[in-house]
């Protein structure tokens, strides 16, 4: 691997870089595989061999989004490793005393990180070290295994209960307290909807609370796919207009198609700022086309850290937390309340947002439907009806 195939990320300690397309294995590009490297400027072992047996190897298609999380979630053990003088493969004397163990305590009294936030990469932690035990790079395992009981449930509408099974889970996992999805309601909304953002920012924003996009969806939002409603037969003020996500397009989760409705009056504001704002960002020093419809004050597309920066600003602004995930449950939530507040609608309301939503099957989605049914029957009600008074 020459260096010419990668993009370097600094760090003080050790380095995560990602493969450009240049960089080939089994006779294909392979852009966007992360490798640490030692300040040497070679892999890390045995974490790139994991690596590149979870994302290459494998035969299993995951996203880039994955990719790059997955990179990041190994890099920041081995980061622990090295500043703390520890080996990954340290002897294990004591399960409660290992690497492993030492990371997640560490993780949680030092970063103050959630639980989920903990787990999520302990999971990858605990596949790394599963996979070096079978091919003999270690003699045990730094954790041990409990026995848990877990429900089973429909695969098609997941509410018949199927009674439970029984599954091993390791023991270096921290308990988490189920949690509901974090929403904004109709008046943070209309805090929000008041202050002073850029048109850019202020779409940015609405794509997420009322079409239900990710983070990178909303900021890789096709240029191509904004047009005026209004020169269109098709296209009514009081109908959905109805768009196809093409991954060719368009960044999505699992480079997965899927089909969103984006309301008339946005589709609208879309189109007016393509016309205004748009053309008075795309100046002289950034002339090259750019597909993405959304561009920052310098012209250019926006990046992962361009939107969790915008979200800092509103929060700031707006005296509370807003973040892009958040804007997605609120869409969820309040699109689920309408939707079973309507006594017109004949269809499945949480099929209908499992696929707006993009998940895999419904039982992501009914997350959404167990937060409703905590609310009281009139504050549901109230959802709907004031989710239709914001968006008009």
């Amino acid at each position: 691997m020459t260096s010419h195939c990668l993009k370097t990320r600094s760090d003080d300690v050790l380095r995560l870089i990602f493969s450009t397309s240049e960089y080939e294995y089994a006779g294909r590009p392979r852009p966007g595989l992360p490798i640490i490297l030692s300040d040497d400027m070679h892999p890390v072992q045995p974490f790139q061999q994991f690596l590149i047996w979870k994302l290459l190897g494998r035969g299993v298609q995951l996203s880039s989004i994955t990719w790059e999380d997955y990179g990041r979630r190994l890099w920041d053990f081995a980061r622990f490793l090295h500043a703390n003088g520890l080996a990954w493969n340290e002897p294990v004397y004591e399960l409660g005393k290992s690497v492993v163990a030492r990371y997640r305590d560490w993780s949680v009294s030092e970063l103050t990180l959630s639980a989920k936030t903990v787990n999520g990469r302990l999971r990858l932690i605990v596949d790394f070290y599963e996979w070096a035990h079978t091919r003999e790079l270690i003699d045990r395992l730094p954790f041990d295994y409990a026995d848990v009981r877990v429900p089973q449930f429909d695969r098609l509408l997941m509410h018949v209960d199927e009674g439970e099974r029984t599954v091993g889970r390791p023991n270096i996992m921290l308990r988490e307290w189920t949690a509901m999805p974090e929403f904004l309601t109709s008046d943070q909304i209309r805090i929000v909807r008041a202050l002073p953002l850029s048109p850019t920012r202020r779409l940015l924003f609405e794509l997420m609370v009322r079409v239900g996009l990710r983070s990178v969806e909303a900021r890789t939002f096709p240029l191509r796919y904004v047009f005026n409603p209004a020169t269109r037969r098709d296209c009514a003020p009081d109908r959905m207009i109805r768009l196809r996500l093409d991954p060719r397009h368009i960044h999505t989760k699992f480079g997965k198609a899927r089909d969103v409705d984006v309301p008339y009056s946005l589709m609208s504001d879309l189109y007016s700022y393509t016309l205004y704002e748009r053309n008075r960002l795309v100046n002289g020093a950034s002339q090259q086309h750019r597909a993405s419809l959304l561009l920052t004050t310098h012209g250019m597309s926006f990046s992962k850290d361009a939107v969790a920066e915008t979200f800092r600003t509103v929060s700031a602004l707006a005296g509370f937390r807003v973040t892009a995930l958040m804007l997605r449950h609120t869409y969820a939530i309040y699109t689920l309340a309408r939707l079973r507040a309507n006594p017109d609608y004949t269809g499945e309301p949480l099929l209908y947002l499992r696929d707006r939503l993009g998940h895999e099957n419904v039982q992501t989605t009914a997350v959404y439907l167990a937060q409703i049914e905590q609310l009281a029957g009139a504050t549901v009600l109230s959802i709907a009806d004031e989710y239709e008074v914001l968006f008009a």
